[in-house]
């Protein structure tokens, strides 16, 4: 009875041990802060924002560097509503976008090919009028250099069809009448999350962020 026991408590230790361990490093490793770049102009303001788990990026849709409406149009939207300033958008796991809507639709099957890279990812894009800044919306003042850098970065993060053009998923699980998603490239895992993802974008931007964060927090804590 022992040594069946021990079959049992052994694997069981050693995962609660891999948990604990990968929350320790998660909370160290988001604790410390990669410092924005010094002596930059301040032209372009663009917005972190989080429903309190995920982080999306946020961008105005039209500027003298890009016009984002031109790949993530409006008429794939359930409202096609073109009345727009602002564009969020985050990166993530494709299973969880399509077929959570809610915490109490995740599926176990959804949650292991999100966490060990198992499945697709997508990028969820939503049209806003107007950001209101408070504690899960926060503004950033960027230079232009910097937002080609944040361009390039997000545009890369988009799957292109053969004529580079990005691909709308059609589905009817948006979460509202201003969102869309299309294909992305990466893996999603518990060590590349939507918020890794978010906040290698404000490093490779030159903004504040996290040496490593998998979760929001340690993103906003930096602002």
């Amino acid at each position: 009875m022992k040594r069946y026991l021990k079959f049992i408590f052994y694997p069981i230790l050693t995962f609660i041990a891999i948990i604990l361990i990968y929350l320790l490093s998660a909370y160290a490793l988001s604790r410390i802060t990669v410092d924005a770049e010094p002596n930059t102009s301040q032209d372009v303001g663009i917005y972190i924002l989080t429903n309190g788990v995920h982080t999306d990026i946020v961008v105005p849709i039209k500027s003298n560097q890009i016009d984002w409406s031109k790949e993530i149009k409006y008429s794939n939207t359930v409202l096609k509503d073109t009345v727009m300033n602002y564009l969020a958008m985050g990166w993530g796991d494709k299973g969880f976008y399509l077929e959570t809507p809610e915490w109490a639709d995740l599926k176990f099957r959804v949650a292991f090919n999100a966490a060990f890279a198992l499945g697709n990812t997508a990028i969820h894009a939503t049209f806003y009028n107007k950001m209101t800044e408070n504690e899960s919306c926060k503004k950033i003042m960027i230079s232009k250099k910097q937002y080609t850098r944040l361009i390039d970065y997000i545009d890369g993060s988009f799957q292109k069809d053969d004529n580079g053009h990005v691909i709308n998923i059609k589905t009817s699980a948006n979460y509202g009448g201003f969102d869309a998603f299309y294909e992305a490239n990466g893996s999603y895992s518990m060590f590349h999350t939507c918020n890794t993802w978010a906040n290698n974008g404000l490093k490779r931007s030159g903004q504040k962020a996290a040496l490593w964060t998998a979760f929001d927090t340690g993103i906003f804590l930096k602002y």
